[in-house]
């Protein structure tokens, strides 16, 4: 069902990439309640930590939709997310089309809900490719510590996987991997 609701544009942003774009199920409102009601079912945590912009448009109606959801931490690119001094925390990616850089808050983590000395989060984004980006953002968070509390990643939760490209393997190691639609042979 889900597949015949994404678009591909091949040669975006640059050639040899085919881009999934997820924005179409902004057109179908049945898709996307069921794609949130999918999510929810997965997301074992009150925190979920997503990446802009399209991790945004999933994760935010958990916030209504899940009785589980509290806190929706965003991951921004570079001079999007506004920040007091030594709040803002750095994260570099690797994707499969060249590095970058995303940044969150320390401070959306201590607004976190947390249980005793663990802060858990679920991972949510629109694509696993080759795992650069989430693998950025674990490394991050497993050295992240905010006021004695850790950050305890349960699950990863995303719309479209591209499984040839690997980043499942990357990922399992440190908690389950959940896809709304795996496209195998897209590269």
């Amino acid at each position: 069902m889900f597949e015949d609701i994404i678009k591909h544009y091949p040669d975006f942003p640059k050639p040899g990439i085919d881009f999934i774009d997820v924005l179409p199920f902004l057109h179908n409102k049945q898709a996307f309640a069921e794609a949130v009601r999918q999510i929810d079912t997965w997301t074992t945590t009150p925190n979920v930590a997503t990446v802009e912009a399209r991790g945004f448009l999933f994760a935010a109606p958990l916030l209504t939709a899940s009785s589980r959801v509290q806190t929706i931490i965003p991951f921004r690119k570079k001079g999007k997310l506004p920040h007091s001094e030594k709040d803002l925390v750095r994260v570099e990616i690797e994707k499969e089309y060249g590095s970058d850089e995303l940044f969150y808050r320390r401070s959306d983590f201590a607004a976190a809900v947390a249980t005793g000395d663990e802060i858990e989060v679920t991972v949510l984004d629109d694509l696993l490719a080759t795992g650069g980006t989430v693998a950025g953002i674990v490394d991050s968070l497993q050295r992240l510590s905010i006021d004695g509390k850790h950050i305890r990643i349960r699950e990863f939760i995303f719309l479209v996987e591209l499984p040839a490209l690997g980043g499942r393997r990357l990922l399992e190691p440190v908690a389950p991997v959940h896809s709304l639609m795996s496209l195998a042979g897209v590269e």
